[in-house]
């Protein structure tokens, strides 16, 4: 464990101990330290808290295996009409691998400082929302509440290593089809400023791997025709601002190159790989044929593969005549929330979702928050994450509560 070092305050310490802590803050940290961390993800013991909380709620659970070792655990509170479209409400498990020397707390202790700040690997991304809604359908049933549609509680394996073996297999399952899902809820991103961010689609992550072969020969030499010139010259089509431009909302980014085996010998292959995150206005088939194009200008025998591809171009309609972003965003300004509609940056569990044609927006409501996740120092403030409860004990009830939609009566 690393030692408690100094609040952000200066010489604040820190408050390990629940003796007025809200026991919404106390079950957050108590998930916090689940270590459901990559690469080998605790999720037994994720999948036995989360059967106590249906047991605490009083609603059944199911688990779906989706691939050996991969459970998607659901929650259900069954509406007075069944037979409407539900509302899920998605998060994953897992979190991504941390650095423990960079860190001012074990990143799974989930200290709290004297300022509030809970800090531990998943307090954003997404262990938050994942609680915040356990608590809000907690005080939803405390207070005698039910409403006409039924809401599932989903929780996904994987998403953090790109979800194929969670909600990407999960979507394609009967399981999946028959919660009869009519709107989602999955996570977004914490706001510095004093908005909420909500996102209606994702940019597409393309991850690729560009195989450079090449004249190999004696590093002393002259040699003509190399894998490195190959790969340089790859690298630099990529990287033309010409492009690729933040105003167009195109990364690129190269992350490893493979190649070599001696300081005195000129490689027979180099491979590069890229983490490209493009966004779904931009035509995909045309941008992959731009690289199919700079790979054979590099040269005829340059190939390359995707490790993940993703075509999703789907939208969720943000218009106020939508009856799903209606009940959200009426909810929204009813409690003075400023909504900020944005592409998200990265990839998250709705872009399968949406790829069924079903709408999902990602939101965790966490603003006046530096951005953190998968950062050194990962924390929540306990008061954001508490108004985070508040907050959806008001969006669960109204979405629940559309009326029927055309074809559902």
């Amino acid at each position: 464990m690393l030692p408690d070092k100094d609040g952000p305050s200066g010489g604040g310490g820190v408050q390990d101990g629940p003796r007025t802590e809200d026991p919404s803050v106390t079950l957050f940290r108590e998930y916090l330290r689940l270590k459901t961390v990559h690469p080998e993800p605790d999720y037994d013991a994720a999948l036995r808290f989360l059967e106590r909380m249906a047991e605490e709620l009083g609603l059944p659970i199911k688990k779906v295996e989706v691939c050996p070792g991969r459970v998607v655990a659901i929650i259900t509170w069954v509406g007075s009409r069944p037979e409407l479209k539900s509302v899920v409400l998605n998060s994953h498990t897992d979190v991504v691998p941390v650095y423990e020397e960079h860190w001012k707390y074990d990143p799974f202790a989930a200290v709290k400082d004297a300022d509030g700040n809970i800090y531990g690997r998943g307090s954003q991304d997404m262990k938050c929302v994942t609680i915040q809604y356990i608590e809000a359908i907690r005080r939803l049933k405390a207070a005698g509440k039910r409403f006409s549609r039924t809401i599932h509680l989903t929780f996904v394996p994987d998403e953090e290593v790109g979800g194929h073996k969670g909600m990407e297999t999960f979507v394609k399952l009967p399981e999946f089809h028959k919660l009869n899902i009519g709107f989602a809820l999955d996570e977004g991103l914490a706001n510095p400023t004093n908005a909420y961010t909500v996102f209606y689609g994702e940019r597409n992550p393309w991850w690729i791997t560009v195989h450079c072969p090449g004249s190999p020969g004696h590093g002393s030499r002259f040699v003509e025709n190399t894998a490195a010139e190959k790969l340089v010259s790859v690298f630099r089509k990529l990287n033309t601002s010409e492009c690729f431009t933040l105003g167009d909302v195109t990364t690129v980014n190269m992350t490893m190159v493979k190649g070599g085996v001696a300081y005195n010998v000129v490689p027979a292959e180099m491979d590069v790989s890229f983490d490209l995150r493009i966004p779904p206005t931009d035509n995909l088939q045309e941008f992959e044929e731009k690289i199919k194009a700079w790979c054979k200008e590099a040269g005829e025998d340059v190939t390359y593969d995707f490790a993940q591809k993703h075509m999703d171009q789907n939208f969720t309609c943000t218009e106020e005549s939508d009856p799903w972003w209606h009940a959200f965003s009426s909810t929204c300004k009813a409690m003075n929330m400023t909504v900020k509609k944005e592409i998200f940056p990265a990839a998250t569990d709705s872009r399968f979702i949406r790829e069924e044609g079903l709408p999902a927006i990602g939101f965790s409501p966490m603003n006046l928050t530096p951005i953190l996740l998968h950062d050194h120092n990962e924390y929540l403030n306990e008061q954001v994450f508490l108004r985070g409860i508040q907050v959806y004990e008001r969006l669960v009830p109204a979405l629940a509560s559309v009326p029927p939609l055309s074809g559902e009566e």
